[in-house]
C-alpha cells in the first residue's frame, strides 16, 4: 500500500477546522475486519520497524520523536508495547509525562520535554507532552495558577500564543533532524466508560484505576474542543497530527506501526558508505586477521 492511502485516513490536514466526533470514528479499523490478519500484519511491520531502526542509528542523522496523546484508557501504554516490541531498547526511549515537579515549575513549560528529546540515531517516545499545556491547563485554568506567569501571559490570549510557540519549537526541532510524528489515540466515550468498569471489576486490572480518571471525564466535552483547536492549530506539513481510531485495540496497534513505518520510509535511511580510505583500512585489517595462525 502507498503511504498516502494508508496515512489519508488519520491524517489532520494543517490548517483545516476538525471535529474529533464528528469527523473521525473510533471504530474505524480500515479493510481489516478480523484481528488474527491486523496481528499478523504487525509482527510484520515491527521486523521491517527493527530494520529502520538500525540504519537511523548507523546514519546518525536523524532522530524520531513520537508524541502520544490521549484521554485516560485509550492504550498509549499497550500501543507503546505492542509496536515498540522487536527495537532495540538502546535505541529507542520512553518518557511518561506526569503533573509538573516543583523544580519543572520553576521553568517554562517546554524545558522538561527539551531535557527529553533523542538523540540522533535514536527514536524517543513521549507518552503525553508539552500538548498537556494546552489540554489539561485549558480544562483546568487553574493550573495556570501554579506555574507562575506573569500576569501579562495569563491573557485571554495564551492559548494561540502557546500554539504559536510549539509550532515555532517544532519547527526548530525539524530543522535540526528530528522528525517529529503526533499521534492521537481517539477512544469513544462508551468504549472509556467499558474500560473503566474493566479495570475496577478485574482484581489484575485494580492498579490501573483511579478516581481521578472518572473525574476527569466528566469534563469530556471540554476536551474534545480543547482537542479540536490543537489539531487545527498544530498540525503542520513539518509535524503533522494524526488521529487513529482507538476503540479496537488491535487495529489501533498497526495503524501507528504504518504511521511510524511510513514516516521513516520517507527518510530514505541508508547505512553509510565508506570512503576509500576506510575501506583500505578494512582491507588491511582482514589481511591482518586472516594472516594470524
Amino acid at each position: 500500500m502507498k503511504a498516502d492511502d494508508f496515512l489519508r485516513p488519520f491524517l489532520v490536514p494543517p490548517g483545516k477546522k476538525i471535529s474529533l466526533v464528528n469527523d473521525y470514528d473510533p471504530r474505524f479499523t480500515a479493510d481489516y475486519v478480523k484481528k488474527a490478519d491486523a496481528k499478523e500484519k504487525l509482527e510484520e511491520g515491527v521486523q521491517r520497524l527493527a530494520q529502520f531502526q538500525e540504519k537511523l542509528y548507523a546514519q546518525n542523522t536523524y532522530s524520531l520523536l513520537v508524541i502520544l496523546q490521549a484521554l485516560d484508557a485509550a492504550g498509549k501504554d499497550g500501543t507503546i508495547k505492542h509496536v515498540m516490541s522487536g527495537l532495540n531498547p538502546q535505541g529507542c526511549e520512553v518518557t511518561s509525562f506526569k503533573a509538573p515537579s516543583a523544580e519543572e515549575l520553576d521553568h517554562d513549560y517546554l524545558w522538561r520535554c527539551c531535557k527529553r528529546l533523542p538523540e540522533r540515531g535514536r527514536i524517543g517516545i513521549f507518552n503525553r507532552s508539552y500538548y498537556e499545556e494546552v489540554l489539561v491547563a485549558r480544562v483546568h485554568p487553574e493550573i495556570l495558577q501554579r506555574q507562575q506567569l506573569p500576569a501579562a501571559a495569563r491573557t485571554d490570549g495564551i492559548w494561540k500564543r502557546r500554539f504559536d510557540h510549539i509550532n515555532h519549537f517544532e519547527r526548530y526541532l525539524c530543522d535540526n533532524g528530528i522528525v517529529v510524528v503526533k499521534i492521537y489515540l481517539n477512544v469513544s466515550k462508551d468504549e472509556q466508560k467499558k474500560r473503566f468498569l474493566e479495570r475496577i471489576d478485574q482484581p489484575e486490572k485494580n492498579w490501573k484505576f483511579s478516581a481521578g480518571d472518572v473525574r476527569e471525564r466528566a469534563h469530556w466535552d471540554r476536551y474534545m474542543k480543547a482537542y479540536d483547536d490543537v489539531f487545527e492549530h498544530t498540525s503542520t506539513d513539518y509535524a503533522p497530527w494524526y488521529i487513529v481510531p482507538a476503540d479496537r485495540k488491535w487495529f489501533t496497534r498497526l495503524a501507528v506501526a504504518g504511521i511510524i513505518y511510513f514516516t521513516l520510509d520517507r527518510l530514505d535511511l541508508k547505512f553509510p558508505t565508506l570512503a576509500d580510505e576506510q575501506r583500505k583500512e578494512l582491507s588491511e585489517a582482514k589481511k591482518a586477521l586472516e594472516s594470524e595462525d
